[in-house]
């Protein structure tokens, strides 16, 4: 299995190992703890699996309590808190050996007609995603070349990302930058027709590069990092119905860091300009010249 998308579908179809109780793989990386997408991607799996099928979710809130071990399975336990006429309730609890490292509350829907319906346009006119260059071509451009490490990285990424700005490099131009981040983001291959899956898959996405908007004041996204980053929360409202395997556009804005935290919240369109999710998250920075 080699195509990076399929690769995701595979890390999100969970073992059921007892009634309401799942165990996920998290791949061997090198990274310091497992990305809080793919627990929260997981997690929202494992509620889903647990409901009935005609409820897609609407809703969920989560908090990040410990950092995952890349390597080390993950156990999902699920609660069904509420079975209702129109909305049911779960909440999962991760575990990694014995220890609990994430939480999700998630709510699911069934589809009504209100009778009415709007929305916000979207703040600012984009290009399309064709338009844009990717991360590894930008780096090419501006290094000359792409390091391995990026490579790598790169063959082993799910979502194909281009950002709406061209990428800073120096500090004096990230100097009285906005706190604001705009990418359009797209699974690089078929995720197929399962409903649960694509929402899962872009729950996965949300978390890549939400945060970016907190740094882009501070630091360049791409260099050496004055700050270590973990994701402290994170809630998603799905709108309307979506495919992560078409282009969305994720516009990110950061209102606020303060003590050692930053907030950033997220609205992902279609390419109609359709408003498909909201997302907010707090994300905990710390100078790594002070750890």
């Amino acid at each position: 299995m080699t195509n990076p998308a399929e690769r995701l579908v595979d890390l999100l179809d969970l073992e059921r190992i007892e009634v309401d109780i799942f165990r996920g793989r998290s791949p061997e990386e090198s990274l310091q703890r497992v990305f809080g997408g793919q627990v929260a991607g997981q997690a929202l799996v494992a509620a889903g699996r647990t409901t009935e099928g005609d409820r897609p979710v609407h809703s969920l809130h989560a908090y990040f309590l410990r950092p995952g071990r890349p390597g080390v399975p993950i156990v999902y336990q699920v609660e069904r808190v509420r079975d209702g006429r129109s909305f049911t309730t779960r909440r999962v609890t991760a575990v990694q050996e014995g220890r609990t490292i994430f939480n999700l509350t998630a709510s699911f829907h069934r589809p009504e007609e209100a009778g009415f319906e709007h929305q916000l346009p979207p703040a600012r006119i984009v290009p399309d995603p064709e338009e844009l260059p990717t991360v590894a071509e930008e780096v090419r451009e501006h290094l000359g070349t792409l390091p391995d490490a990026l490579e790598r990285m790169a063959r082993r990424q799910p979502f194909d990302i281009r950002y709406v700005d061209r990428l800073r490099w120096t500090r004096e131009e990230v100097e009285d930058a906005d706190p604001r981040s705009a990418v359009w983001m797209r699974a690089v291959g078929p995720l197929g027709d399962d409903p649960l899956v694509h929402t899962c898959a872009l729950t996965y996405a949300s978390d890549m590069t939400l945060l970016d908007a907190v740094r882009i004041p501070v630091e360049p996204l791409w260099g050496p990092r004055g700050f270590d980053m973990a994701s402290l929360d994170h809630a998603m409202w799905f709108h309307r119905p979506f495919r992560a395997d078409e282009w969305f556009l994720y516009d990110q804005e950061s209102p606020i860091a303060t003590g050692g935290r930053g907030l950033a919240r997220g609205r992902i369109y279609d390419r109609s300009g359709r408003l498909l999710v909201s997302v907010v998250q707090e994300g905990l920075f710390r100078r790594l010249d002070r750890l």
